[in-house]
């Protein structure tokens, strides 16, 4: 036994009871933000079903479930836009859905996003209940709902997904479950290039869970080492066969991946090009106070980040926190979808959980409630207009 595995996971029922008032609470919040999208769409003449299910990445998607990988678009600037940057778990998920009932692919998005996303609400629940208690996992997910970009949670996209299977990947690594741990890390490689992040906590987890077992001068059993052993090997196996699998069909080796998500303009180069973004916004009047708050929202996550290691999480959820963050904040993509590529970061909304838990019953629901109002009015105008990329 480590530290990891001294507290005992409830049981499945006894868990869904203890979850369910955040799960209410979480389905509450987002039920508020499609109507509100629904009244806004409808106030502009447009679908707010086609909004969450057959704009940019969703379309994606859908044609991957559609035609399989191959498809491209070469734009006039040489660059070229290959399915091949879109990890295979949702359309997977989207063409089993399409093939056992009439719902489409598009439909079938929209089901697994739904789906997940009460999923991954219950894994965060379950992760800030076993570190901080019941008030905190509730607060936990209800910040989660409520974040300016929480409408993604039920657009046809895999951050639902993505979400849900590294919350219950962290969960298992927090209760000892080293083989469902590895499993759900697997699978979350296969949904996102950031499942490393996942891999990333399992191994640093079990490396440490060795280191003091040693260190307490105690040698675990051959199942329960194997079993450590065994999420370890299985944990990397999602993202590393896929990016592996893409550099053999493009015949550019174990780069190809790279060479894909070049074509798109995205890259990892230590957040050079977001700080020269961030940067131009301070060329002009008009645009300062955008750049103000680009500087702002980075600051306010980096010390978010910094409270959590001040609070001692847990190191799971810190490597986690740490490889999705850097990974969102240092690439060179799309600088509009950093918000979005933050949503699975979970873990900094913690500092804050812990701070509403303490506050009394009715002002932390007086926050919460305000919060998910504005949240609803900006993800109804946000997907109206630019919408996330």
């Amino acid at each position: 036994m480590t530290d990891l595995e001294t507290r005992a996971a409830p049981s499945r029922a006894g868990a869904l009871r203890r979850a369910a008032p955040a799960l209410l609470g979480y389905a509450t919040v987002r039920v508020l933000g499609l109507i509100a999208l629904a009244l806004w769409s409808a106030a502009r003449d447009k679908s707010a079903y086609t909004l969450l299910t057959a704009r940019w990445d969703a379309l994606w998607y859908t044609r991957v479930a559609e035609l399989g990988y191959g498809y491209e678009v070469r734009l006039p600037n040489g660059d070229v836009h290959s399915n091949l940057a879109f990890f295979p778990l949702l359309p997977w998920l989207e063409r089993l859905l399409a093939a056992v009932s009439p719902l489409s692919y598009a439909d079938g998005g929209f089901v697994v996003s739904l789906c997940a996303s009460i999923a991954a609400a219950w894994g965060i629940f379950a992760v800030a209940d076993h570190v901080y208690g019941h008030r905190a996992g509730v607060c936990a997910v209800l910040l989660w709902a409520v974040l300016p970009v929480g409408i993604v949670q039920s657009m046809a996209y895999s951050e639902s997904l993505f979400t849900a299977l590294a919350a219950w990947a962290l969960y298992a690594v927090l209760t000892g479950r080293w083989v469902a741990a590895g499993s759900l890390a697997l699978l979350a490689g296969l949904t996102r290039p950031v499942g490393m992040a996942v891999a990333a906590a399992v191994w640093v987890a079990a490396i440490d869970s060795f280191a003091r077992d040693r260190r307490a001068g105690s040698t675990p059993g051959p199942g329960p080492g194997a079993r450590r052993v065994l999420g370890m090997l299985l944990a990397p196996l999602g993202t590393a066969g896929y990016v592996l699998w893409v550099g053999h069909r493009t015949g550019e080796g174990p780069l190809g991946y790279l060479d894909v998500q070049a074509g798109w303009r995205n890259g990892f180069d230590g957040g050079h090009a977001f700080a020269r973004f961030v940067g131009e916004k301070f060329t002009s009047i008009s645009s300062v106070p955008a750049g103000v708050g680009l500087i702002l929202g980075v600051a306010s996550v980096v010390w978010l980040y910094g409270v959590g290691v001040r609070q001692r999480q847990p190191l799971p959820l810190l490597v986690y926190t740490g490889v999705v963050t850097a990974l969102a904040l240092c690439a060179s993509s799309y600088f509009g979808s950093k918000p979005r590529l933050l949503l699975p970061a979970f873990p900094l909304l913690l500092p804050l959980a812990l701070a509403l838990a303490r506050l009394r019953s009715r002002r932390s629901a007086l926050v919460l409630g305000s919060v998910a109002v504005l949240s609803a009015g900006y993800g109804a105008f946000w997907l109206n207009g630019s919408g996330p990329p």
